[in-house]
C-alpha cells in the first residue's frame, strides 16, 4: 500500500493486490523527493517518465499532481492493467500513458523517437547489477530523451555505489537513495 501525498488525490491510499512482488517508494522518500523536484520545475507544465514503474506509485504521484504528460513503462501485465485501471479510478487516465515493455527494449527501440522528457524516473529492481546502471544512463542520454535542462533520477539501495560522471548528488533516505542526472553536465 502507499498514498499519494499531494495534489487532486491527496492522501489517498492506494492498496495493490498481496500477489505483486513490488517496492514501491517509501512514503517518506517520495515526499522528499517531490519537495526537491517541485522547487525546480513547474509540474503543471513537464513531461514525464517513469521506468521500472512497478504499480505506479510515482507516475500516479506526478499525474495528482497535474502534469499533463506522464508516460509509464513497465513489463508485468498485472502491474500495466493495474496502473491504467487506477489512473481510470483516478480520473488521470488521459494524463497516464502506460507502456508495457522490457525497460531496455523499449530504451533501444526509441519508442518516443522525437519526444523527450523533462524528468525521467528511474526505479529498477534493486538486485539490478551495476554494469545495468550505466546501461540504462547511457540509453537515456544517447536516445536523447530528456530535455537540456531536465533530470534523471535513479532510484536504488542505499549500499550500492553509482559511478557515473553525470551524477550531480545522491540523497539517501533509510535504505533508500536517490542520485540525480542533470542533462546539463557532460561525462
Amino acid at each position: 500500500m502507499y498514498r499519494i501525498i499531494s495534489g487532486k488525490w491527496k492522501a489517498k491510499r492506494i492498496v495493490a493486490p498481496k500477489n505483486f512482488e513490488v517496492r514501491p517508494t517509501t512514503n517518506f522518500a517520495k515526499e522528499a523527493l517531490f519537495s526537491m523536484i517541485e522547487h525546480r520545475f513547474d509540474l503543471q507544465s513537464v513531461k514525464v517518465l517513469d521506468l521500472f514503474a512497478g504499480i505506479g506509485s510515482i507516475a500516479l504521484e506526478f499525474a495528482s499532481r497535474y502534469c499533463p504528460d506522464v508516460v509509464a513503462v513497465e513489463i508485468h501485465p498485472k502491474h500495466t492493467d493495474f496502473i491504467n485501471t487506477t489512473a481510470q479510478d483516478l480520473e488521470l487516465g488521459l494524463q497516464v500513458d502506460v507502456q508495457k515493455s522490457d525497460v531496455f527494449e523499449w530504451l533501444k527501440k526509441k519508442r518516443y523517437r522525437g519526444k523527450s522528457f523533462d524528468i525521467i524516473f528511474a526505479d529498477p529492481p534493486f538486485q539490478l547489477p551495476e554494469n545495468k546502471y550505466k546501461e540504462l544512463i547511457e540509453l537515456i542520454l544517447d536516445n536523447s530523451l530528456l530535455t537540456e535542462n531536465g533530470i534523471l533520477i535513479l532510484e536504488h539501495h542505499s549500499k550500492m555505489n553509482i559511478n557515473y560522471p553525470n551524477i550531480s548528488q545522491t540523497r539517501k533516505y533509510g535504505n533508500v537513495s536517490f542520485s540525480f542526472i542533470e542533462n546539463s553536465i557532460k561525462p
